[in-house]
């Protein structure tokens, strides 16, 4: 099992992660808000990840690690 982490104060919730996820566990978190106003992105099942880091590859930010 992977594990990913995401800094919610930098991230600005451009959904990119979103869309390359394989395994679909990536959405954007609509209860919390960055410290710039965004809505960040959040991992809803991370026992699920395989790491394939393709999340954090796209990242434009490089707000997300994976660690393997």
């Amino acid at each position: 099992m992977a594990k990913v982490t995401i800094n919610k104060d930098l991230c600005k919730g451009c959904s990119l992660c979103i869309g390359v996820c394989p395994k679909k566990i990536i959405s954007i978190d609509k209860t919390s808000l960055s410290k710039k106003g965004y809505q960040p992105a959040q991992v809803t099942e991370m026992d699920k990840c395989i790491g394939c880091a393709f999340c954090a590859l796209i990242c434009p930010d490089t707000v997300i690690t994976v660690e393997k």
